[in-house]
């Protein structure tokens, strides 16, 4: 009896134990995660400074800027959304700073029914984060260049079509009333966390392995020993 019931014994306590371990593992990176996002809006939030001459997408991402410019005459579109308001664009246009460079700047959120609304030049103070944002997939489709219309913030692409530098600014407050558009900044919102809900799965998975291998060992405890069965 007792060798019928030790190798599924064991078998359940080993899976037990590396489902649990999997969720405690998780439970860490849940930890770990946070810490980063928390950093990471801790970065986002800090006092603005001047736009650095080198700016290096590693070392600046996040940095918040001071920048004074204008924009240029064409703009590039977008698609995006925003919850409880719906279908937009991320309206991207050519900044030329005081010193002569021309970056990308974020102007923010256009709502698609003000679409062709008219978005002239302006001259403007901005503060904003530096960002070189992650959104291409092999999902994403080919900008539409006659029109004007992108459908990710690809930056080297942005940068070639606006002859900017492939420097983003996203921007937070500015100086001038920017109707229809409104600023859309960056924050931690984005990032993915899923930590918790992984743990959640692996531990949920563990109980189940437990239930299971309580209830096969009750059925080997039911069936009679082979030599009463051959009786």
């Amino acid at each position: 009896m007792v060798l019928r019931l030790l190798l599924p014994l064991l078998f359940g306590v080993a899976g037990t134990a590396v489902l649990v371990w999997l969720g405690v593992w998780q439970m860490q990176r849940l930890a770990w995660k946070e810490t980063v996002l928390s950093e990471i809006d801790a970065r986002i939030s800090a006092a603005p400074s001047a736009l650095p001459t080198v700016v290096d997408p590693n070392d600046d991402r996040y940095l918040p800027v001071r920048v004074s410019g204008s924009t240029g005459k064409e703009d590039i579109l977008v698609q995006s959304s925003l919850k409880r308001i719906g279908a937009g664009f991320r309206v991207i246009a050519p900044f030329t700073l005081a010193d002569g460079r021309t970056i990308l700047l974020d102007r923010g959120f256009l709502r698609a029914s003000e679409k062709a609304t008219p978005r002239p030049p302006v001259s403007m103070a901005v503060e904003g984060n530096l960002h070189w944002p992650d959104e291409l997939d092999r999902f994403t489709p080919d900008p539409d260049i006659a029109g004007r219309l992108w459908f990710a913030r690809d930056i080297p692409s942005l940068a070639a079509a606006l002859e900017a530098d492939p420097v983003l600014v996203v921007a937070r407050a500015t100086s001038v009333d920017q109707t229809p558009i409104f600023p859309h900044p960056v924050d931690s919102s984005g990032i993915p966390n899923d930590h918790l809900q992984y743990a959640v799965t692996w531990f949920g998975l563990a109980a189940v392995w437990v239930v299971m291998t309580a209830a096969f060992l009750r059925s080997r405890l039911r069936e009679p020993p082979a030599n009463l069965k051959e009786s």
